[in-house]
Parts: structure tokens; C-alpha cells; sequence
């Protein structure tokens, strides 16, 4: 399988060193399948850091054996709850070694938002969010996973 990952810098060496805070899955090496949503993230770096936009292209080996892998269903439910957790730094994503799921739209930090500080109930939040139907995000939480898993293949300047 081919991932792709969005950053203002050509990263041959990935490592969970360089993740500065905890995302919807934790803390860790993000990356997605698919390569235009890379390039949005990358953009959205460059933007950020004045940097460029480079998407880094990885070949991901897809025998997880003896990796404790979270897959999250389109149901968000549960997946609102970790997203909370996360945020609030909580270890519980550590258990893992990679996290899979979709992306949520764009309102989902300001669902988030609503529905951790209490203004609205789990039903009000599951009614405002929505996975993008065709995003995904891989977070690679220990480094074990990303050496045994991911291959650079590449990067390119968008």
C-alpha cells in the first residue's frame, strides 16, 4: 500500500520524536492514503512554518502481526470519545501501536470543543460531525510500527 505524508520538509526517516501534540489519535506520525489530502496538509505546513509544501510518499508494508493495531469504524461514536481523550493528553491511545480511521470534516474541533466542555450532548455532537468519506489517517504512535511498516519511496514539492 502507498501512504503519503504532508510536511513542509522531506522526512526519509520518520519517527514520532518530532510530534509536538496530541492529534485526534495522540501523538505520532501521521500519514493517509490518500495523496491529495497529503497535499492539503502540506500546504496547510507551508502556510504555517513559511516553508514549502512537500509530500513525502512511503510504501507501507501491510502485515501488522504482532502489532496492536485500532481500526475505528465510520460509526463516531466511540471515536469522539478517544478524540476527547487525546486532547486531553490522556495515555489511553499509547496502548497502540497505529491507529486507523477517517477524517473528520472541518467542524470537528469546534464539535470537539462543544462537546468536551459540556455545551452539547454526545447525540448534538454526533449530529454536527461527519467523516469525509474518502480521508483516512494512519497514526503511527510508536516507533516500532513505523520501522517495521513504512519504506520512503520518494517526495515531491506541491
Amino acid at each position: 500500500m502507498i501512504v503519503y505524508h504532508g510536511s513542509s520538509e522531506d522526512v526519509r526517516q520518520p519517527d514520532i520524536l518530532h510530534s509536538y501534540r496530541a492529534l485526534d489519535f495522540g501523538k505520532g506520525f501521521y500519514v493517509t492514503t490518500v495523496k491529495s489530502q497529503a497535499e492539503r496538509w502540506a500546504r496547510r505546513k507551508a502556510v504555517l512554518t513559511g516553508g514549502r509544501a512537500i509530500v513525502n510518499r512511503y510504501r507501507m508494508d501491510e502485515d501488522m502481526t504482532g502489532l496492536r493495531v485500532k481500526r475505528f469504524a465510520d460509526d463516531l461514536s466511540e471515536r469522539i470519545e478517544f478524540v476527547c481523550d487525546c486532547r486531553d493528553e490522556k495515555p489511553g491511545y499509547q496502548e497502540y501501536d497505529l491507529i486507523m480511521g477517517k477524517v473528520a470534516n472541518d467542524k470537528v474541533f469546534r464539535v470537539v470543543d462543544m462537546y468536551h466542555s459540556g455545551i452539547w450532548d454526545k447525540e448534538r455532537a454526533l449530529l454536527e460531525i461527519r467523516a469525509y468519506p474518502n480521508y483516512d489517517q494512519l497514526a503511527f504512535i510508536t516507533q516500532r510500527a513505523i520501522d517495521k511498516l513504512l519504506h520512503f519511496d520518494g517526495h515531491l514539492e506541491v
